[in-house]
């Protein structure tokens, strides 16, 4: 299902398949020979998704634009099912495998690999060709790349990315917190009120 959203509606090259059960919302713009397989939800909160070439988004994967963080996808990129790319850039021939994670601010480098369940941490540049083993966490500007029992050191390097602060504009310190994130992130959303099916 296609939906416009803040005024912009989803853009598809018609050689481009997406299942019925997909839903592709707002300023979006799908290309040539795509596949967009059964639950696949692509969404722009506010900035762009611009999807390259032969770009297969599998079952249930997650695309979302957050309204300061726009996704770019490359070329003859593979999201493998129940992966989710949140305001992130994927350079061409990336394979981002089952469960896989990329966040936002995220730079995913050419030909790179991120296997089954592993993440990409806020504002990680992977340079083109990495591998991030099943299960790891690559995390910093030059990567680090950790097993996950290595949580003391992930959430040291989380830390000093600040991820409240980026991505909400929040301080994670402040006693209302989590009121402030809801309340924010909430009215934010409610923007989809306005929402329309395209098709």
């Amino acid at each position: 299902m296609r939906f416009e959203h803040l005024g912009a509606s989803p853009r598809i090259h018609p050689d481009a398949v997406v299942a019925s059960t997909a839903v592709i919302s707002g300023d979006v713009e799908i290309g040539a020979g795509c596949q967009i397989l059964h639950g696949a939800v692509i969404t722009a909160e506010g900035s762009p998704i611009r999807i390259g070439a032969h770009v297969i988004v599998m079952e249930n994967a997650l695309i979302r634009a957050s309204a300061v963080h726009p996704v770019h996808i490359g070329d003859h990129v593979l999201v493998g099912p129940m992966a989710s790319i949140s305001g992130a850039e994927i350079e061409d021939e990336v394979y981002l495998a089952t469960g896989s994670r990329v966040v936002n601010g995220a730079r995913v480098g050419r030909g790179s690999l991120v296997r089954t369940n592993a993440v990409v941490h806020l504002r990680t540049t992977l340079p083109e060709g990495t591998v991030v083993p099943l299960g790891w966490v690559a995390i910093g500007d030059p990567v680090q790349l950790l097993p996950a029992a290595e949580a003391e050191a992930i959430g040291a390097a989380r830390e000093e990315l600040d991820f409240p602060g980026y991505v909400f504009g929040l301080d994670r310190s402040a006693p209302d917190y989590m009121v402030q994130l809801t309340e924010r992130y909430g009215s934010a959303l409610g923007r989809h009120r306005a929402d329309r099916p395209a098709d």
